[in-house]
């Protein structure tokens, strides 16, 4: 059987339960298929890059699939009738990622910067130089003058 990761974006006023119903659907289209869902993620309401059908903002919903073909063709054709789901797109991978997807590893990431984590390969700025009192350009007070 070939692997998949299959991805797609629910509208933004659905709630989360009824985004977790639709991964659930997915789920059960692909196991009657004979197929397998070896993981699911939710990475949460996300801004998208441009309005699709009035949102601004979509569910996104990853699924990673080992199954047949015929089984990636019967989801995508359920997927395109579900008026809940605006966008989706399935790729077939050569292996499914072990741990977390890239996604939910920069979410981590972002928390970590605004604790103040470490910053990356950030060179040191060294040494700024005398700064002195900048007496070479005219002080301008609060009021302009």
């Amino acid at each position: 059987m070939a692997l998949y990761e299959h991805v797609f974006l629910a509208r933004q006023d659905l709630a989360q339960a009824q985004v977790d119903a639709l991964a659930e659907t997915a789920t059960k289209i692909i196991e009657d298929n004979k197929g397998k869902v070896t993981k699911t993620e939710s990475w949460g309401l996300r801004s998208i890059a441009y309005r699709i059908a009035k949102n601004r903002k979509a569910h996104y919903v990853m699924l990673e699939i080992d199954a047949p073909a015929g089984v990636v063709a019967e989801l995508e054709r359920q997927t395109q009738i579900n008026e809940d789901i605006i966008r989706y797109m399935t790729v077939k991978v050569d292996a499914l990622e072990a741990g977390p997807s890239a996604m939910m590893r920069k979410g981590d990431r972002d928390r970590d910067s605004r604790r103040g984590g470490e910053r990356g390969d950030r060179p040191d700025r060294g040494d700024r130089g005398d700064r002195g009192d900048r007496g070479d350009r005219p002080r301008r007070d609060f009021d302009g003058e």
